[in-house]
């Protein structure tokens, strides 16, 4: 019985799937601190940008405001501790529900925007949010939150002597977030989603309401950025506005996803792996000028991927699977012929 032939989307999610197989033995061989270090960033940004992902890339709308998402997650996590004195996970509830909340008050008024229109208004929210937290003196105002020293453990989210724990909850980030948007991909109001980014006049010709699809897309989104600045701020243990809630951050979730391929599952992942490699290792490497070079590289990466390929280092890959297509073809044409 003849086998068949391993298509080039089955290869594509069968290397993805043998990737999150070996994610959890990367602290066996990553036992450098700093390694881990990366690794941790590279699973909590492409999560970050997976949470922008779900209304950017499927839904269509371009938000510059998830940093204000992210920054109520932080603080949440962050009074819960810092505040109140207790642990985070009751803080990290109310963060995610609080940014979903908000997500929806403040989209309602600006979806009636669209294009670029949309975009400048997220971010005056971002700038509004910003000046907002810095005067706030019941968030920690311009100084910010400083953790406390408390028993380390999972209770606490909290670990001194290694960066095992935090990897682990990083990769559970990652996975549930990859997961509800591989699970969006096949659901129903996945299709409604690509159908409001393809064409809104369109979609509600076929009766979905449009409206109602992209303020749920993005109190989802919402609510799991919310998530990533919950771990955020348990990792860094401290939080303040510049470090969580600014157009800086903002622009972060747009270019990773924009670099790795927007609209796609694995595009998020793709985008982190080259931002915070090049970030981390410039920095350890040349030190202050780091801060410099990575930006600089990144942004000439951006010019090249918007220019040659829209669709992101995702389009290249797909790309370059056509071209090996095309020249297998041509080989097999060839032996057909006689060819020599």
């Amino acid at each position: 019985m003849q086998r068949k032939a391993l298509n080039k989307k089955d290869a594509l999610w069968l290397g993805f799937v043998v990737l999150l197989a070996l994610l959890p033995l990367a602290p066996v061989v990553a036992a450098n601190s700093f390694h881990m270090h990366v690794a941790i960033l590279i699973l909590l940004f492409a999560s970050m940008a997976q949470a922008w992902n779900i209304i950017g890339g499927y839904c269509g709308q371009v938000s510059f405001g998830h940093s204000v998402f992210f920054g109520i997650g932080a603080y949440g996590a962050g009074m819960a501790v810092v505040t109140y004195g207790g642990t985070p996970w009751p803080g990290i509830l109310i963060g995610v529900m609080l940014a979903a909340a908000i997500a929806v008050v403040i989209s309602y008024p600006c979806f009636k925007l669209s294009g670029h229109y949309f975009a400048i208004a997220t971010f005056a929210i971002v700038e509004i949010f910003h000046r907002t937290f810095l005067v706030w003196d019941w968030v920690g105002g311009a100084l910010g939150l400083d953790y406390p020293l408390v028993k380390e453990g999972l209770k606490n989210l909290m670990w001194y002597d290694t960066k095992t724990g935090y990897y682990y909850c990083a990769l559970i980030l990652f996975l549930l977030i990859f997961g509800v948007v591989r699970w969006l991909e096949g659901h129903r109001f996945g299709y409604y989603m690509r159908a409001v980014r393809e064409g809104q006049e369109t979609a509600e010709s076929l009766g979905v309401n449009s409206t109602a699809v992209k303020l749920a897309a993005m109190a989802l989104s919402a609510a799991l950025t919310a998530l990533c600045g919950a771990f955020f701020v348990q990792y860094n243990l401290r939080v303040d506005t510049p470090m969580v809630m600014s157009l800086d951050m903002s622009m972060k979730f747009v270019l990773i996803t924009v670099l790795g391929g927007s609209g796609t599952l694995v595009g998020p992942l793709l985008g982190a792996a080259v931002l915070i490699p090049l970030q981390e290792y410039s920095r350890a490497l040349w030190g202050g000028l780091g801060g410099g070079v990575d930006l600089i590289i990144f942004g000439l990466l951006i010019i090249l991927i918007v220019v040659k390929q829209p669709a992101g280092m995702i389009g290249i890959i797909r790309d370059i699977g056509k071209r090996v297509l095309k020249q297998k073809s041509a080989a097999k044409g060839d032996s057909a012929d006689g060819t020599p």
